[in-house]
């Protein structure tokens, strides 16, 4: 019964176009926080609707544009996140390996429980 009541609620809300889901390696659109101010002004100063910026902009979610505007009432700062990740340059292989080495053997450190005898984790150990 519940399996059929969540299968109608899913139902109800991909069939209106409401409810989509993440494809796999689907690449998101990250707009700059300028592009975000000057979008929000578009509304505030201007009186456009959130339709009418769409259309212009190219803005796939009218959400993201109430998201964005209140976040601008609140006087809360649009962030960059271009380079949310900070992925690190290595110059070989071997500084890369030490440097992930160095960090498993770190969280150990905050967990040693985690492959502590009888640990789950080193029955599986082949050495």
């Amino acid at each position: 019964m519940l399996k059929e009541h969540m299968y109608d609620v899913f139902w109800h809300y991909f069939s209106k176009g409401d409810f989509v889901m993440a494809i796999k390696g689907q690449k998101f659109k990250i707009y700059t926080p300028e592009f975000k101010l000057k979008v929000v002004l578009m509304h505030l100063e201007e009186g456009l609707t959130f339709s009418q910026i769409i259309e212009k902009t190219g803005v796939k979610s009218d959400a993201q544009l109430v998201d964005w505007v209140r976040k601008y009432k609140a006087g809360i700062a649009f962030k960059d996140r271009s380079q949310k990740w900070n992925k690190k340059n290595f110059s070989s292989l071997e500084e890369e390996n030490a440097y992930l080495k160095a960090q498993v053997e770190y969280l150990k450190k905050l967990n040693p429980n985690l492959h502590g005898e009888g640990s789950w984790i080193n029955r599986f150990d082949t050495k």
